[in-house]
């Protein structure tokens, strides 16, 4: 183990891990482990035991922006007691245990380590493209391995529920467009920016 990652958290961060898969499998599913933010849990947990930087930068161009649009909502609904964007409108239904709803904190703390992360060894650029070859493949098994109403990584729609203004076929295959486009285009920009 480097200077940069003390053993500690690489391995509290497997236990938490060793929590939460089962605990999530069998109140989701499989299929939930296809979200982005939850590959992204997996893969920083590989890059704290690994120190592999692309992997780390792949995460960070995937996951980075939309973590921290996550915890913005959460902690601005927290502190309002109103609803922002609806992206972490879960943690507030009081149907799910309240442990349940703990472990989803894993969003606090991702994006955390990752920055901190990209701050000790810095941004690698061929992230971008290796990050959409893998929502490539994660999107089309979202699509086609998980139920609609699940809306996994929003295949079949933005936000909760399902779309229903253009054939899901053309919004699938714009949603492959999409994520590259909107999503890591700027980041990687940002974060070729920032930490370069």
């Amino acid at each position: 183990m480097s200077q940069t990652i003390p053993l500690w958290l690489p391995v509290f961060y497997t236990l938490f891990l060793l929590v939460l898969v089962p605990v999530y499998w069998k109140q989701y599913g499989p299929g939930n482990f296809l979200w982005f933010s939850d590959v992204a849990l997996f893969s920083v947990g590989i890059v704290l035991w690994t120190e592999n930087h692309l992997l780390l930068s792949m995460m960070a161009v995937g996951v980075l922006a939309l973590e921290l649009v996550w915890n913005v909502d959460y902690f601005g609904r927290l502190l309002t007691g109103r609803q922002l964007l609806g992206l972490s409108d879960y943690m507030f239904h009081r149907d799910k245990s309240l442990f349940l709803r703990g472990l989803s904190l894993f969003h606090v703390f991702l994006p955390a380590i990752v920055i901190w992360l990209l701050l000790e060894w810095g941004y690698d650029t061929r992230a971008f493209w290796y990050q959409t070859a893998l929502a490539w493949v994660v999107l089309p098994l979202s699509y086609f391995l998980t139920n609609p109403k699940e809306n996994v990584n929003w295949v079949y729609g933005f936000g909760n529920e399902p779309q229903t203004v253009i054939p899901k076929g053309l919004y699938f295959a714009l949603s492959l467009l999409f994520f590259p486009i909107c999503i890591y285009l700027p980041s990687h920009l940002v974060l070729q920016w920032l930490f370069n």
